[in-house]
């Protein structure tokens, strides 16, 4: 367990990092207020995610402490939108149409309205 952890935490910080400076080096050869860093980082954290699980699934090449230093740890510090993405994708090829599409909806819907919230509740203090 505490190996595990270790692992995450490392793949978290590395994704972090990662994150940022993609996000700048993004900003600086786009010059536009679209948030185009933050796109980029989540359509490429979403195709590694989807790498890292289609190898794992297909092939067998990842062991679980991999799995979980990749995935859990570098893609949940580089985007928690990839895992987002993955069991989203997980829900619709298991047929689940409707919780795919409902977490697809209230996920955006919900997290767009609670972040409103939080910046309103703040600016009324």
């Amino acid at each position: 367990m505490v190996k595990t952890v270790i692992l995450i935490g490392v793949g978290g910080f590395i994704g972090s990092v990662s994150r940022y400076l993609t996000s700048i080096y993004v900003a600086k050869m786009v010059d536009s207020s679209f948030p185009y860093g933050t796109l980029t980082v989540n359509i490429a954290g979403s195709l590694f995610i989807g790498i890292i699980f289609g190898f794992s699934d297909r092939f067998n090449w990842l062991t679980p402490e991999w799995r979980f230093f990749l995935a859990t740890g570098f893609c949940g510090g580089y985007t928690t939108f990839s895992t987002f993405s993955y069991e989203t994708i997980n829900l619709l090829r298991e047929g689940d149409w409707y919780l795919g599409f409902g977490n697809v909806l209230l996920s955006v819907v919900i997290c767009l309205a609670a972040t409103f919230l939080g910046n309103f509740l703040v600016r009324i203090i």
